[in-house]
């Protein structure tokens, strides 16, 4: 006797497309490991998730009616019945979790009341690298039509959120702060939290300005509002002169869609490039200068480099000592809010002590210099 899909989903046999996705979306909720700590749960999950495949499909469907499980597997003659071709033979691929991935967008709902912790670090490693990888982490719930004494969700309801939490009904009429929501048949959908990316610059590319073009690959929707598809997205980071590191560049609901959330917002934080000769600090670059012992005591004129690749000449008639500074006006950044005006360039001194001196030259020095 083969497998009665209609049964383990718990529906009769003439039940429409709408009543199937019902069925399995109670059915799996009740039976998730996550959730269902019997010993039989995995192996009824999976009972389920088969179910669903076949029934959810008119192809398998047909042939399943007419033939059920051994005849969808075996492979229907075409002339029985009006069945479809012979040489269709239908195998389920075994993942649950694959199944119920794809019916609930992807991600695990449970997350939220049985792994926050996780949760929050698989978001965490989301944000690495410039690709948009934020999943709604409770998905196409429908808490509000499909709640039930068998629901094993309706316990959840008395948790006492203000407003609900990512579709979730609870008490009280507000949402949580921050977080942008809005109302799309009947449901409230939530805002993933942003993407948040490192983006390096030099400070040349500050001095200047830039573009950058950063590739994201990112999940929308297709026309049936359903299923989703992968697609990839060029943007283009205006970078403008001055800008100081940590600016943030963000980029409105560029992350992944699903029916049930808004998508995340893309951030860039501009984050400074190591220099081969300067440092920031503000709109002020600064650059250090080494000079020798002979050149600290009796003077001589430095070339100090700038970002635009000039070279200007300092003179240093008085001595220099160890951690001396001189600035040279209007030689830095642009001002962020006023870049036609710029900071400075700092120049700081080190001194190049000899590792040695000859006696004679030691004798010379000591009848020269002042005594203190």
């Amino acid at each position: 006797m083969g497998k009665d899909y209609y049964k383990t989903l718990g529906i009769p046999k003439g039940s429409n497309e709408d009543e199937i996705k019902k069925a399995y979306r109670r059915m799996a909720l009740r039976f998730h490991p996550d959730k269902n700590t019997d010993a039989n749960a995995e192996d009824k999950f999976k009972e389920i998730a088969e179910a669903y495949e076949v029934l959810s499909d008119p192809k398998k469907r047909v042939i399943y009616d007419q033939l059920g499980e051994e005849g969808l597997k075996a492979g229907g003659s075409s002339g029985q019945s009006g069945v479809p071709g012979s040489s269709y033979h239908y195998t389920f691929h075994g993942d649950p979790h694959a199944t119920f991935a794809s019916f609930f967008g992807g991600s695990n709902p449970f997350d939220m009341f049985f792994g926050s912790h996780r949760n929050h670090q698989n978001r965490q490693n989301r944000s690495n690298g410039f690709h948009s990888k934020v999943h709604n982490d409770h998905n196409d719930l429908d808490m509000e039509t499909d709640l039930d004494e068998d629901d094993p969700f309706s316990s959840f309801t008395h948790f006492g959120f203000p407003g609900g939490v990512n579709g979730f009904p609870g008490h009280g009429g507000g949402r949580r702060k921050g977080v942008h929501s809005e109302r799309l048949g009947g449901s409230k959908r939530q805002q993933d939290p942003p993407v948040v990316h490192e983006l390096k610059v030099s400070l040349e590319e500050i001095f200047h300005g830039c573009t950058k073009r950063m590739k994201i690959t990112r999940r929308r929707l297709n026309p049936d509002g359903r299923s989703s598809r992968t697609e990839d997205k060029i943007l283009n980071i205006i970078i403008k002169k001055g800008w100081k590191e940590g600016t943030k560049i963000t980029f409105p609901k560029e992350g992944d869609e699903t029916p049930e959330n808004i998508p995340a917002d893309i951030a860039f934080v501009l984050k400074d490039k190591g220099h081969a000769h300067f440092r920031r600090d503000g709109s002020n670059i600064i650059y250090t200068c080494s000079i020798s012992l002979k050149e600290a005591l009796c003077g001589c004129t430095v070339n100090i480099p700038t970002l635009d690749n000039r070279a200007i000449p300092l003179p240093c008639h008085d001595v220099i000592k160890p951690g001396t500074v001189k600035r040279l006006r209007g030689e830095g950044l642009p001002l962020p809010k006023s870049p036609t005006q710029r900071g400075d360039l700092i120049v700081e001194f080190t001194v190049r002590f000899p590792d040695r001196i000859p006696p004679q030259s030691r004798e010379i020095i000591r009848q020269h210099l002042p005594q203190s």
